[in-house]
């Protein structure tokens, strides 16, 4: 790559990438990574909404002046932008205004047009940070410089399909790898987010997510819709998350894609402020928080209709608080669920009855642990849970299933952990993703025989029976089989070599020695 005297990149030689790196590397010790974060998001937010309202406003006045229109009385009105997903902008919310401001006057032009679209946009209600650039006291020419470097990000220049998801994604992977545990849960590595996709295929109706962090479920699932030859516009986006910051940043995710949702009036909690109490959903991903302590005082919801018939969760730990608020909001005809939980939820003591009748009902389908390192906020290996209303077989998604009560489908996935990024992590390869939906989908359909479904340490197919001889336990390990390479080894005959192999050497050093003791004696030298 040529470079100038100063050892920068020529402009015109940027990749994506380089550009991505700049944005963070100008804010770099001036400020907070959550600020620095929050930042270059709103930026990216209103560099991309900008574009998309510039290319609508081109659509509509090509299309008036086909129709021999006027096409300045048409340009203003915002339906012809709504009915394409598209926001009308105020004019003093254009990104063209930034890139004409006054550097010293950046910070507070910036936060009064978030503060505009804010009042005037129902839903980006609460979606940009408020305050933030001024608030912030990053000087105006490095935001300056930051909004150059973020202007180079145009699908003329970079020629990607999904240009505003490429960036988004990068800016929310980045900031999350280098969060604290606490900050870093905000963000569900993609590869896990597909997987979750491919086994319960959210091909249409509605997608609920009850701890949504910054919406990655709801990117994917929309992803997996168009790439399946569907319509987004079909399914119907519902979550809700605890965090204020983590809030703004998946309505900011979700409305720069311009995917319709549903995240409730404010950012609260799932369990003491429901904000969809009447929901049935179709399909529901979730990657709660792990280990969850005090999410409930000692004498609240203690009769909540979440836990009728299987008991009132624990307040040291939320995990099978997650799974029942889950199963209540599942359509109980044919609802399917896919969430992530640490392995403790498999096999502990003090949720057994919960687990028992979970299992007793027939609402757990498969169990799948994952590789360690998957996760930024943790380096244990977590457990991927499918729950489904419907396991008596029949038509799903142009597949006949077969009956499939009283079983369960488990999958150990711990030894997957060949595939490294970002020096540590372990993701999945895309043809490691299609194995698992492959064994998944299999095992579901009307051809397999679910008594005799098994790979030595890889799946297994477990009748209800077997996991109650067990008391219960969903620890992957207790029903695949794993070989034993041990067992074949001759440990005598290894033995027997090893002797052989230690007694021949001190005969040779034993001869050795006597060899240099006759050289010695015959040089006059006497031992």
């Amino acid at each position: 790559m040529a470079k100038t005297k100063k050892g920068v990149k020529k402009q015109a030689e940027l990749t994506l990438e380089d550009v991505l790196w700049n944005c963070r590397d100008i804010l770099r010790g001036k400020a907070s990574m959550a600020t620095r974060r929050d930042m270059i998001l709103t930026l990216v937010f209103l560099k991309f909404i900008g574009e998309k309202f510039y290319k609508q406003r081109e659509k509509i006045v090509a299309d008036m002046a086909a129709r021999k229109l006027p096409p300045e009385r048409f340009i203003e009105m915002p339906s012809f932008y709504q009915r394409d997903g598209v926001f009308c902008l105020p004019e003093e919310c254009r990104w063209e205004v930034l890139l004409s401001t006054d550097s010293a006057k950046l910070p507070l032009t910036i936060d009064l047009m978030a503060a505009n679209l804010d009042s005037t946009i129902e839903s980006l209600k609460g979606a940009l940070p408020l305050k933030l650039f001024t608030d912030s006291r990053v000087e105006g020419k490095t935001i300056k410089a930051l909004i150059d470097e973020i202007n180079k990000i145009s699908e003329e220049r970079f020629h990607e399909k999904d240009l505003i998801g490429r960036v988004y994604e990068y800016f929310l992977q980045a900031f999350s790898i280098n969060a604290d545990k606490e900050e870093g849960e905000f963000y569900t590595p993609h590869s896990i987010v597909e997987l979750i996709c491919e086994l319960i295929e959210p091909y249409d109706g509605t997608i609920y997510d009850p701890c949504c962090g910054s919406g990655g479920m709801f990117v994917q699932a929309s992803k997996f819709v168009e790439a399946h030859g569907g319509n987004t516009r079909t399914i119907q986006v519902y979550g809700q998350e605890s965090q204020p910051e983590t809030f703004r940043l998946a309505k900011m995710n979700l409305a720069v894609r311009g995917i319709s949702y549903n995240l409730g009036t404010t950012a609260t909690s799932t369990f003491t402020n429901d904000q969809h109490p009447d929901l049935k959903a179709n399909y529901i991903m979730a990657n709660p928080p792990f280990n969850l302590k005090k999410w409930r005082t000692a004498n609240e919801l203690l009769t909540d209709y979440r836990w009728a018939g299987y008991g009132v969760p624990p307040v040291s730990n939320a995990n099978y608080a997650w799974i029942l608020h889950i199963l209540s909001k599942l359509e109980v005809t044919n609802g399917i669920a896919g969430f992530l939980l640490a392995n403790g939820a498999l096999d502990d003591s003090y949720s057994l009855e919960i687990r028992r009748k979970l299992l007793e009902n027939d609402k757990v389908e498969a169990i799948i642990v994952l590789p360690r390192e998957m996760f930024y906020s943790t380096d244990i290996s977590v457990t991927l849970w499918i729950l489904n209303q419907n396991k008596h077989g029949g038509l799903f998604h142009g597949r006949r299933l077969r009956n499939r009560e009283h079983e369960i489908l488990f999958v150990d996935l711990r030894t997957w952990n060949q595939n490294i990024y970002e020096k540590k992590f372990v993701q999945f390869l895309p043809e490691q993703i299609k194995r698992v939906a492959e064994i998944f989908h299999t095992w579901q359909s009307e051809e397999t025989d679910g008594a005799h479904y098994e790979k030595p340490e890889l799946y297994r197919s477990v009748l209800f029976d077997e996991i109650k001889s067990n008391n219960f336990s969903l620890v992957p390990s207790r029903y695949i089989e794993f070989v034993d390479r041990d067992k074949d080894i001759d440990y005598e005959k290894i033995m027997t070599e090893a002797a052989s192999s230690v007694s021949d050497l001190l005969k040779r050093q034993e001869e050795n020695k006597k060899a240099l003791q006759a050289a010695f004696k015959e040089l006059g030298y006497d031992f």
